[in-house]
């Protein structure tokens, strides 16, 4: 056997990897309210042992954008117990961390500010559950990026070109790229793809010799035709992606055969939905990296509570029950009894031996009624098993497939039955479901003036973050533009108007302009809610169960160190630091008189309501932020690194099958087995963290 220390020498990056952590889920709930902290206090305590060189979190760190005051303490304890102390750290930053951190009041890595003594650094991305809100555009984790704790990357503004540029770490002779984006809404990212908006830098110098690592927090999996990233968008010169944002855990790496990188999906560490993908054990992962090679160790979560689930189709058992016998409902609720019962003694058989998995599991019975069966009562069902499980009050859930196959029609001709079937059985977000019910319904009732994804993102921001004026400000902002726009074009009768008015809403539709009627819209809302002083704050908050869009080592041996024996001193970083604070994000502008909310469209026909003058001076449109065709960092230093942009990319049209990275990916990859020869990749698929080689098998065959 390979002692421990020889397999982890000076060359090589061990980096704890996990996503969707959401604390604070059910934190006021007297069973489960517990379960997302000691879950991250156990994700802490194995990077300690496991003496980890950092930790990277693909977003979701915190459930809700604004978590409680209970929550965030927590959080900050656990990350000061096990991420603060003087264990020297082994790496060093070679990137200008004023670039990589230009939205933080302290651009540099927290282990390099003198005023801290930092352990374990960890880095990583927004979700879209902490995704940054209000008139600050700040997120939780701007604040414990303030507190030196969390180390903040991947946060873009523009809504018209994102330019992602890398973290660039070096340990002993191992370089390692790390690249990260923050949750954006998936369309408007899917559509600056397709556009060539989204451009990765790269080291100028020396680009075969960096391990590229990249993290993202998006939709994996297809919602819709736009509603996800495909993987075939990202850059071939990737050697692994970690996929944040998706619960079920697929931590085994999975090799894209497009594009020859690896990706893998650590999923959550808790079930926010008891939903299959939930079910599945849940993992994080230990990576390995020593030049090109990598290695990823899956670590099994022992206090992640059991969640087991079972589909029960009633029509499938004809010889024990159908709908003319008498008493059937009381046949089928003892049938769904049993099945309830025999779950619960197989989650007390898996949790023998293991006094960290709570006692009490989740249970999920999907119980298909369809063709002639009744529902009995699921209230009364479910508290026979009040002191079993942890979820006592939706045990059993009915479902009725066959129903929602049926035209369930309304006047306009939309099929809600099948609306309803896609927001139960596919987990859509509120804007999902009112674009898809535009795109569902006749023309006649189609938005005239308004846009379906406009109209969603304002729902969306009234339903989650509480904008009460999201929707009012979005129609009065479109309405005045409408009305700018017909002046000009000088209309006058009714025909004219309605054509015009359909030709300018196509005009806008999948274009930055949509994004930026929102953003003002937004932008409006939030100026107003600070007017009459109900800014959001941090402050505790009733519960919302939000379901997401998708489960004992030795001491680590002490090292020797002395504080000054980092080198951490401000003037001793690799790469210079420019302590200028970021421009802040300009404000909505507030206006001199509180206005009575009025909808700009009562009591007006169309007429009116485009020949009518607006009722107040429209305001200016955000301006676009501009960015240079090249971007060079230049400095003094020789271990500074500088950043080329790539070459221009083909037509979206043949964006998802190839595009070219850079002027020199075709010189670097002359053939497909030439530009996998140098990637040494095994995987450890074994809960058992012993007697494992990280870096075994040759490098040509461990890519096939």
């Amino acid at each position: 056997m390979t002692s421990e220390n020889t397999l982890d020498d000076e060359d090589t990056f061990k980096i704890l990897i996990a996503t969707d952590i959401h604390l604070g889920y059910l934190e006021k709930d007297a069973v489960r309210g517990n379960d997302t902290f000691n879950t991250f206090d156990e994700i802490l305590k194995c990077a300690k042992q496991n003496q980890v060189d950092f930790i990277l979190l693909g977003g979701d760190l915190f459930h809700e954008n604004k978590p409680s005051r209970r929550c965030l303490h927590s959080c900050i304890s656990l990350l000061r117990k096990y991420c603060m102390g003087d264990t020297p750290i082994l790496f060093d930053v070679l990137s200008d961390q004023a670039v990589n951190f230009s939205n933080s009041k302290f651009p540099w890595v927290n282990y390099q500010d003198e005023n801290l003594n930092i352990s374990i650094p960890v880095f990583s991305v927004h979700g879209n559950h902490d995704d940054p809100t209000g008139a600050d555009g700040l997120c939780a984790l701007d604040l414990l990026s303030s507190a030196g704790l969390v180390n903040h990357f991947g946060r873009s503004q523009s809504v018209e070109r994102i330019e992602i540029s890398p973290v660039l770490l070096q340990k002993g002779s191992t370089k390692l790229a790390l690249y990260g984006i923050g949750s954006i809404p998936d369309e408007r990212l899917y559509r600056m793809f397709v556009n060539n908006q989204v451009t990765m830098l790269r080291p100028k110098e020396d680009q075969d010799q960096w391990f590229n690592l990249f993290t993202i927090h998006q939709n994996r999996s297809k919602h819709g035709a736009t509603n996800y990233i495909p993987e075939q968008f990202l850059d071939d010169f990737l050697d692994l992606v970690v996929w944040g944002h998706e619960h079920e855990c697929l931590i085994n790496p999975s090799r894209n055969e497009q594009r020859l990188f690896y990706v893998t999906q650590p999923g959550s560490s808790v079930a926010t939905s008891l939903s299959p993908g939930e079910a599945v054990k849940k993992h994080i992962g230990l990576l390995r990296v020593k030049g090109r090679k990598m290695n990823l160790q899956k670590i099994p979560l022992h206090t992640v509570r059991q969640f087991f689930i079972q589909d029960l189709v009633l029509s499938e058992h004809p010889d024990l029950f159908n709908p003319d016998m008498p008493k059937v409902n009381q046949r089928v609720e003892a049938f769904c009894q049993e099945k309830v019962e025999a779950m619960i003694e197989e989650a007390e058989r898996d949790r023998l031996g293991n006094p960290l998995t709570p006692e009490k599991p989740l249970i999920r019975l999907r119980v298909d009624y369809s063709g002639g069966f009744e529902a009995f009562n699921a209230t009364r069902f479910s508290q026979k098993f009040v002191e079993q499980v942890a979820n006592p009050k939706d045990v059993v859930h009915f479902i009725r497939q066959k129903e929602y196959k049926a035209k369930v029609k309304g006047e306009e001709g939309v099929d809600f039955g099948q609306l309803l079937s896609h927001s139960s059985t596919e987990g859509l977000r509120v804007e999902d479901l009112v674009k898809e019910y535009f795109l569902t319904a006749e023309k006649t009732v189609q938005l005239s003036l308004l846009t379906e994804q406009g109209m969603g993102k304002a729902v969306q921001e009234y339903v989650d973050k509480e904008e009460k004026d999201a929707i009012e400000e979005l129609i009065r902002y479109q309405l005045e533009k409408t009305q700018r726009h017909l002046q000009q074009r000088g209309v006058l009768t009714e025909e004219e108007i309605d054509q015009e008015i359909r030709r300018f809403r196509e005009s806008k539709k999948n274009t930055a302009e949509e994004d930026e009627e929102v953003q003002v819209a937004l932008n409006r809302a939030k100026a107003h809610r600070i007017e009459r002083g109900e800014d959001l704050d941090l402050s505790d908050e009733p519960d919302v169960s939000m379901d997401s869009d998708e489960d004992s080592a030795p001491p680590p041996p002490t090292r020797g160190r002395g504080r000054g024996g980092r080198g951490r001193g401000r003037g001793q970083t690799t790469a210079r630091r420019g302590r200028g604070a970021a421009e802040p994000k300009p404000a909505g502008r507030a206006r001199s008189q509180k206005a009575s909310v009025v909808n700009p469209t009562q009591g007006r026909n169309i007429m009116d309501a485009f020949l009518a003058p607006p009722q107040r001076p429209s305001r200016g449109a955000v301006a676009a932020k501009s960015y240079t065709d090249e971007i060079t960092i230049d400095d003094d230093d020789s271990d500074d690194v500088s950043f080329v942009k790539p070459a221009s990319r083909p037509t979206p049209a043949s964006r998802p099958t190839q595009r070219t990275t850079s002027s020199s990916s075709s010189s670097r990859r002359g053939s497909q087995s030439q530009s996998q020869s140098y990637r040494g990749v095994t995987f450890d698929d074994d809960d058992d963290e012993e007697d494992f080689d990280p870096f075994k098998g040759s490098s040509r065959s461990g890519r096939r």
